[in-house]
């Protein structure tokens, strides 16, 4: 008990909102009569946990007895630095070769960059996640041989150009903004990069399989597998006829999407993200597709359980006729694929001209007042969280690879916040990171230290493109589009704690321009980035299919005033 209390008022010494003898009394009730050092910190940590509540500064304690947990679980498996952590790795299968290479070559210097200060900058919660989901553990043990630092610096090192000192300073800014948290990639780039099957990428999104079975099922195989090595799932599915549809080749009528949805839904809960969490997809139809109705129902908690989808999230592709109806209270008509296979890969005039001609011919199986289809898709959006509205026209207008004709987005992805073409031979890919806004906010000038916030910019792209190359694509097609495409998705978070440091009302006008601003900037870092990245690699392969290639950026769509036009020119 004396101990115990001595090592809670140490690790409380800069906490005085933090009643280490509270702790320690909350401990030793819960104890049992045989209770050891790793029993007794482990009750500690969940008392502290217990305070959170009551005191924010429980955080801080919970997080740093985990720490020590988590130091010491890793020491009981041989690793007490980073190159023995990547040393265990390897020898059992974990880490990769060309990691454990680079490592090898760069031991002394790869551990003293190392700094344990840093783990007192994750809260409990966040610590947590991390120790029971990301840390890699042993095969057989399975007790974790990485603590946090090593963790942060692994992915680095796995995300190396090569073995040179310009890789290795590369690596170390890169660990830099990651153990300070002011940048972090996505989820299976931090639990898979510099392993064996460094698949690092978040978002894949499928082009709706063709109308026939072999490609139904084809696609769920593709799914599986990209959902198997932690990769989030966008999947059109308007090309297949709806219910009631003559099969020619069996003289019978389709049952439609819903049956065929189902078994996506069974598959996708089935294959789980490398046993860390649920497989995830979302599934988009176009609003003129004759299943609508049924879709619109597949999350609903009543009716018959054979058609719903309850692992499934859904989404609505919508194009401007639609809304223009709903503006105009008009009729919207509703066709089976089998009957119009050239809309799903229209947009703008041309589809509103090729939907209207099929009105004209009487190829509806159904129309309905466009109200009340809108009303309907609402009510399952309120109801249900899902039946997202991403629209059609928008995205293809200004995305930057629909340059060319034939190039279309058919949907977005699990999130909607990627837009990228597709086709039966290309699975667009995402590599995704988050700077953490809140990290750049000097509150002795009130403002944002942008210099560092461009600099933390231009090393998460020239990250975010190396994935492109060193990643592990879990299907031919997506390997195909990536190399072609090379897109990346830098986004940010923290806005928030923004507006926190510098005391800006969130609905304020300043709030609103600051934020503009720090979108600007981020964007414009970013194409500088990218432009280093041409010159020194030339560019995408796809480069000539794109908007930019054309002198077209993206703010270029909207009319925006820019804040620092001297760096646009």
């Amino acid at each position: 008990g004396t101990a115990l209390l001595r090592t809670l008022t140490e690790l409380t010494a800069d906490l005085p909102d933090a009643d280490p003898g509270r702790v320690a009394a909350a401990t030793l009730r819960g104890r049992s009569a045989r209770a050891d050092v790793t029993e007794l910190r482990e009750l500690a940590t969940e008392a502290a946990a217990g305070l959170i509540s009551e005191d924010p500064a429980y955080s801080r304690l919970a997080a740093r007895l985990l720490t020590v947990t988590i130091a010491a679980e890793a020491a009981s498996q041989g690793v007490t630095s980073f190159t023995g952590s990547v040393a265990v790795g390897h020898r059992e299968g974990l880490i990769a070769d060309r990691t454990a290479e680079f490592v090898r070559v760069h031991a002394e210097r790869l551990d003293a960059l190392i700094d344990t200060d840093a783990d007192d900058r994750f809260g409990y919660f966040g610590l947590r996640t991390l120790h029971s989901r990301y840390l890699l553990r042993h095969p057989l043990t399975r007790k974790v041989i990485e603590t946090p630092q090593h963790f942060l610096l692994r992915v680095a090192s796995g995300l190396a150009e090569d073995d040179t000192v310009r890789a290795l300073d590369e690596v170390a800014a890169l660990y830099a903004l990651m153990s300070h948290l002011d940048y972090l990639p996505s989820s299976p780039t931090l639990f898979n990069s510099g392993t064996r099957h460094p698949q690092m990428s978040s978002c894949y999104l499928l082009d709706s399989p063709k109308d026939e079975l072999d490609s139904i099922y084809d696609r769920y195989h593709q799914v599986a597998n990209l959902s198997k090595h932690a990769g989030g799932i966008g999947l059109s599915y308007s090309r297949i006829r709806s219910r009631g549809s003559l099969i020619r080749g069996t003289n019978g009528h389709s049952n439609g999407i819903v049956p065929f949805l189902k078994t996506l839904d069974a598959s996708v809960a089935a294959v789980n993200q490398g046993g860390r969490r649920k497989g995830a997809a979302a599934v988009y139809l176009e609003t003129w597709h004759s299943d609508i109705e049924e879709f619109l129902e597949l999350r609903d908690n009543t009716g018959e359980d054979a058609r719903r989808t309850h692992n499934l999230n859904l989404a609505h592709w919508v194009p401007d006729e639609f809304m223009r109806r709903v503006n105009a209270d008009a009729e919207w008509s509703l066709f089976s694929p089998a009957d119009v296979p050239e809309l799903v890969d229209l947009w703008g005039e041309e589809f509103d001209a090729a939907y209207r001609k099929a009105e004209a011919a009487g190829l509806a199986k159904k129309t309905i007042p466009a109200r009340d289809l809108y009303g309907r898709m609402m009510r399952t959006l309120a109801q249900t969280g899902n039946g997202w509205m991403t629209f059609k026209d928008a995205a293809n207008r200004t995305a930057n690879q629909t340059a060319v004709p034939g190039h279309v987005v058919h949907s977005s992805n699990l999130c909607t916040e990627i837009l990228e073409v597709t086709d039966d031979g290309e699975t667009a890919v995402c590599n995704l990171g988050s700077v953490n806004l809140g990290a750049f906010v000097d509150t002795a000038t009130g403002d944002i230290d942008w210099e560092r916030l461009d600099a933390t910019v231009r090393t998460a792209v020239t990250f975010l493109d190396r994935v492109v190359d060193i990643n592990f694509y879990p299907t031919e097609q997506a390997g195909r589009s990536n190399a072609k495409w090379r897109p990346v998705g830098l986004g940010a978070m923290g806005l928030q704690d923004v507006f926190f440091k510098l005391r800006l009302p969130f609905d304020s006008p300043e709030a609103k321009e600051l934020s503009t601003r720090i979108a600007e900037r981020v964007m414009l870092a970013a194409y500088e980035a990218s432009a280093d990245l041409a010159e020194r690699s030339g560019p995408l392969p796809a480069w000539e299919k794109t908007r930019t290639a054309q002198g077209v950026l993206h703010p270029d769509h909207y009319g925006v005033e820019l804040t620092w036009p001297e760096r646009w020119a």
